[in-house]
């Protein structure tokens, strides 16, 4: 772990101690082997050190192990209060941008959450559907700004709010791209054309966006990214964190990730989310149509 990382840790646990009212650039840190982050659990502010945060880099085994701890479970007993104040329901989204906003407001700023859907086409024409977390005031003054960009503009909450939207958004997106690949798949193994089925379908209860769009790239095997499938990972890595620190179940999210994982391990990273087909099309010795796929380790007879 290089010195930068460590500073921006150091920097989080300085903001969640301002937030208790303390000042964290009072205490001195004792870098040698006597006097480790062991010795101060119970007072992190210690390891903000006036002038001293140039030697941290090199600051010893033990606080290595508690660093490692504070990334991997983003929680340690001095602050759990300060993580359990944060709404349940938002917890796992809502943690980095909250504490963002606070240092920012802290200097007289107002901050505002604002993640997008609507891929490539939507930023082109400034369509983009903008789900925003804030304060209504700063979301006032900020819409003008926002209605240059999209059409589909919503203040959901609290600070974190738009990117707990986001991530629900995302995993509606990779459900229904699964949706749609398992039934064009199925269409196609039963000798229908997927195609002429995926026009079909467009005019019933089953028509969606994601049907229009990535179900044509699915049977005409364009699958050059929109929005690439590392990207997607991302965002369901968020929702199932986020899920597993609220205690609830996701597995059909779970399952649009492995998919997704599939395709990575092959190669496809890169691809458009749309190409998950081709993980259900190797699990099942079919493609849903014939074409320029992308290049796969595996090979389908």
């Amino acid at each position: 772990m290089d010195k930068s990382q460590v500073t921006d840790i150091l920097e989080e646990i300085a903001v969640l101690l301002e937030l208790k009212g303390e000042n964290p650039f009072k205490a001195r840190a004792y870098t040698n082997g006597a006097r480790t982050l062991d010795t101060y659990e119970g007072d992190l502010g210690k390891l903000v050190a006036e002038n001293r945060l140039g030697e941290l880099a090199g600051i010893g085994d033990a606080l290595q192990k508690k660093i490692t701890e504070l990334v991997t479970t983003g929680r340690l007993a001095y602050y759990e209060d300060l993580r359990a104040s944060v709404p349940a329901g938002m917890l796992a989204l809502m943690e980095i941008p909250s504490l963002g906003a606070k240092k920012i407001n802290a200097l007289g700023v107002d901050y505002l959450d604002a993640p997008v859907s609507g891929g490539e086409v939507g930023a082109r024409e400034a369509t983009l559907t903008i789900m925003v977390g804030g304060p209504e005031k700063a979301f006032a003054t900020a819409r003008p700004l926002f209605e240059l960009m999209g059409k589909n503009i919503s203040l959901i909450g609290d600070n974190g709010a738009g990117q707990t939207c986001k991530v629900a958004n995302q995993i509606i997106v990779a459900l229904n791209i699964e949706a749609v690949a398992e039934a064009l798949l199925f269409a196609a193994r039963s000798g229908a054309d997927p195609e002429r089925v995926r026009k079909a379908l467009m005019g019933g209860f089953a028509s969606s966006r994601i049907l229009e769009v990535h179900g044509e790239r699915m049977t005409k095997r364009t699958f050059d990214p929109g929005f690439r499938i590392e990207l997607h990972q991302k965002d369901l890595n968020l929702a199932l964190d986020g899920a597993r620190k609220l205690g609830i179940a996701l597995p059909h999210t779970a399952s649009a990730q492995q998919l997704f994982s599939v395709c990575a391990a092959n190669g496809g990273k890169a691809w458009d989310h749309s190409a998950m087909v081709r993980a259900l099309e190797i699990m099942s010795n079919h493609e849903v149509a014939q074409g320029e796929a992308p290049e796969i380790g595996l090979q389908i007879a």
